[in-house]
């Protein structure tokens, strides 16, 4: 199957650590929260607790969006939508978290107590303003 992500869209995406806003959906309720995360090749890595993950859980439908902005003036940005798994794997949990902790520039072993939650993506839309 072809990558969803344009090129362009996933030369955004890995540019520089910003943070992006997972959508989740439990009961028709939306909640948006800020995550930091990790993409590469058609998989959207975060690492989480709490309220995003019991909501995965329950319904893997998620969404995802990150922007760039200068001065609150946006330069562009980057919408996914996908199916969410938990990982239960310790040893990819922990190895995916040093990545994400690495690109943020905090030590790769914050946040250990974290889920590994992967974003299989379906649909991207991109655009630079």
């Amino acid at each position: 199957m072809d990558d969803p992500v344009p090129e362009s869209a996933e030369d955004l995406l890995t540019s520089e650590p910003l943070v992006g806003h997972l959508a989740t959906s439990t009961d028709d309720r939306p909640h948006v929260a800020p995550v930091w995360y990790r993409y590469e090749d058609g998989t959207l890595d975060i690492t989480t607790t709490g309220r995003k993950l019991a909501d995965i859980r329950a319904n893997p439908r998620v969404a995802f969006s990150v922007q760039n902005a200068e001065a609150g003036i946006p330069e562009w940005q980057v919408t996914l939508r996908g199916t969410a798994t938990v990982v239960e794997d310790p040893e990819t949990t922990r190895e995916r978290n040093r990545l994400i902790n690495e690109k943020y520039g905090v030590d790769p072993d914050a946040f250990s107590e974290n889920t590994l939650v992967r974003i299989e993506v379906g649909s991207a839309s991109a655009e630079t303003f």
